[in-house]
């Protein structure tokens, strides 16, 4: 599998972790014309994205922990 389509693959992965939401399928065509760069700052963002969700479920959890 070429790398191009390889980040493609991961994003797609990505964006299909979150529980509760429908699958998310890419045409691979649609990402082909960006840069190995740009595909791996969306992976960045998506991974950012999904570490903020993470700490504010904790935050959030945190409030109903008894001391």
């Amino acid at each position: 599998m070429q790398r191009k389509e390889q980040l493609i693959k991961d994003i797609q992965d990505l964006l299909n972790s979150y529980e509760g939401i429908h699958p998310t399928f890419i045409n691979p065509n649609l990402l082909e014309f960006m840069d190995e760069e740009t595909l791996l700052s969306i992976i960045g963002s998506l991974l950012d994205q999904k570490e903020k969700n993470s700490i504010a479920d904790t935050e959030w959890l945190e409030k109903f922990k008894t001391n």
